[in-house]
């Protein structure tokens, strides 16, 4: 086994956890206001722009939630798991049929957000440049997963999905030897695939996929928000009426009685 391999698929998988969790917590402790998806719905003001917005964000958020569920059943799940309902070779072929059409919606969506996150001059002028490489590096991601539904068709008995099975449980269980070894065999896509999907962790506490862990949990526990509208007028409200009081009347100046004449008067 190489020095390399164990590095990039022993070592880094624990490396790239370390940073995500220990970085996730550190801007979650020291910077809360970051902590958030930077939407850009707001810029869309016209009602084609919103339905554009709709679809783009409905079709890359139900395939990439799809796709991920996907790969956590299939990585995780033993073999003596599923081999009483499905069969090794049927579970790569419905891997490759649900992870393709899922996989394709996903692709739509987010070519759709690209194209309007850098077509749009309002967009992109509020636009980070986390936020650009976290689309590209998705990009890349997604289509290197669908590189690999292609390449799996050379081989459909399943030994390909087994290994990488085996590496990921080797990596859950704390077996990084064992985890490097059964992924070395598999071909150049699959690892590319899986180092990307690993260098994501490591970007996920600096940029917008933070929100991925987001629960809006204290929503539920806080008081109504008065929202108005801006140009709406407002029902003006009559002051109450004030009580009429009496004059005061001026206080007797020393040296003086009340109804007394002057001296120099007399």
């Amino acid at each position: 086994m190489s020095n390399i391999n164990l590095l990039a698929f022993g070592v880094y998988p624990y490396v790239a956890l370390a940073i995500c969790i220990i970085g996730s917590w550190a801007r979650f402790d020291l910077s809360q206001y970051s902590w958030k998806a930077g939407s850009s719905q707001i810029f869309a003001r016209s009602a084609s722009e919103q339905r554009y917005m709709r679809i783009a964000s409905n079709l890359f958020h139900v395939g990439v939630l799809f796709v991920l569920a996907g790969h956590f059943v299939g990585l995780l799940m033993p073999e003596a798991l599923y081999h009483s309902v499905i069969s090794t070779q049927n579970k790569q072929l419905l891997a490759m049929v649900s992870g393709g059409f899922f996989g394709v919606l996903c692709l739509i969506g987010l070519l759709m957000l690209l194209k309007r996150r850098l077509g749009d001059p309002r967009v992109r002028a509020s636009s980070s440049t986390s936020d650009l490489l976290v689309l590209v590096v998705l990009l890349v991601q997604l289509v290197l997963g669908l590189l690999t539904i292609v390449a799996s068709t050379s081989h459909m008995d399943g030994s390909v999905m087994v290994m990488l099975a085996n590496w990921a449980q080797y990596t859950v269980t704390l077996q990084p030897m064992a985890a490097a070894a059964a992924i070395e065999p598999v071909g150049l896509v699959y690892k590319l695939h899986v180092f990307l999907g690993l260098s994501l962790f490591v970007l996920f506490p600096f940029t917008r996929l933070v929100h991925i862990i987001s629960a809006p949990v204290w929503y539920l526990g806080r008081r109504y928000q008065i929202v108005r509208q801006k140009g709406v007028q407002r029902p003006q409200v009559r002051p109450l009426a004030q009580p009429v009081r009496e004059k005061p009347v001026p206080a007797p100046q020393p040296g003086y009685a009340m109804g007394a004449v002057k001296a120099k008067d007399i």
